[in-house]
């Protein structure tokens, strides 16, 4: 929701639109800004981060319909949804989550997106030191990645270990930490290798404070204005990204929360069960892998299906099936980290 100390958003006849009709809409047409929105408080405090650390540049930000950051202007492109509580709604609907849809999220990002903006901006990965701890950043960016959840030789910022995608995401990770008020990466990090990269970043910020950034052409990529997809068209594409290939490996595991009893008949079926607490559970596993939501709905549709296939049962204490049940959606989950089905989409 739009904060009470920030300006009313802009009225929009398509705010009254059924979704249906909504979606048929060419982005392009939602017409929405960033001035006059909760966004512009954000963007004002990162800049006032940036600004306490002493650095000179400032990223310019549009609308577009992700989150990125291009490597030809300093600048970072902000979700069409994040400019309209009814947007936001809709954004729900199709994809359960939000992302950046509050102002810590919104800024945690940010942060994020501005540790691109400075490594372009100051072309930092033509450095030897840069490439001796993150990497080269000519990398070919992966379709997907499997992080190693243990691993400590990266920060962890945003969901799913994304320091472990690219050398890039390793660098604006670290960054992010080391932008962040009161982070305490210091201590934090306190002997984890990736303590190294975070005072390297530390001293690298120090050197270039009051530099002018090689980079100043102010460039909007794929702006809100130039995109002519349909909002249908926009989550269709949205969706498929998050699509996974389940594996039917559960079965044993299905069959020793559920029961296929013929005694147990009378028992509610373990795919209704599964319905009915859906929210619940989704949002605990959630929590504990950090996976997208839409990704999560869609390995529980499969264990559903295959619920119903077993005839199963769900038999004895509700509090009790709901915990065993997120502890193996949630190995599931974990499992297709490690799985070369698993695709990788670009959230960031």
């Amino acid at each position: 929701m739009t904060p009470r100390s920030e300006p009313m958003p802009r009225r929009f006849a398509w705010t009254a639109l059924p979704d249906e009709e909504l979606l048929k809409l060419r982005l392009k047409d939602l017409k929405v800004t960033i001035e006059g929105t909760w966004l512009e408080r954000c963007v004002a405090e990162i800049n006032e981060e940036l600004e306490q650390r002493g650095l000179r540049i400032r990223p310019h930000v549009w609308l577009s319909d992700e989150w990125f950051s291009p490597d030809n202007t300093p600048g970072i492109a902000i979700p069409f949804y994040l400019a309209h509580p009814r947007l936001m709604r809709l954004e729900r609907k199709m994809i359960i989550d939000v992302e950046g849809g509050t102002a810590p999220e919104c800024k945690r990002i940010l942060r994020h997106e501005v540790g691109h903006v400075v490594q372009h901006a100051y072309q930092l990965h033509r450095r030897r030191r840069w490439t001796e701890l993150f990497g080269r950043s000519s990398t070919r960016y992966p379709r997907y990645y499997r992080p190693n959840p243990a691993s400590r030789s990266y920060v962890q910022h945003l969901p799913l270990w994304y320091a472990q995608a690219h050398p890039d995401e390793d660098f604006a990770e670290t960054f992010a930490v080391w932008l962040t008020p009161r982070s305490d990466w210091r201590h934090r990090y306190a002997g984890w290798p990736a303590l190294k990269k975070l005072e390297y970043v530390d001293e690298l910020m120090a050197e270039i404070a009051r530099e002018k950034p090689l980079l100043r052409k102010r460039v909007k990529v794929d702006p809100l204005s130039a995109l002519t997809q349909t909002l249908a068209e926009h989550y269709a594409r949205k969706r498929a990204l998050y699509a996974i290939d389940a594996p039917r490996t559960y079965d044993r595991d299905l069959l020793r929360i559920f029961s296929d009893a013929p005694r147990h008949r009378r028992w509610p079926a373990a795919s209704t069960f599964l319905r009915r607490n859906r929210a619940k559970m989704r949002q605990m596993v959630s929590r504990w892998t950090g996976e997208h939501q839409l990704t999560l709905d869609a390995i529980l549709d499969d264990m559903i299906a295959r619920c119903r296939e077993l005839k199963l049962r769900a038999v004895g204490s509700e509090a009790k099936l709901r915990t065993e049940f997120a502890v193996l959606w949630t190995a599931q989950t974990v499992h297709l980290h490690y799985s070369q089905s698993r695709r990788k989409w670009f959230a960031l």
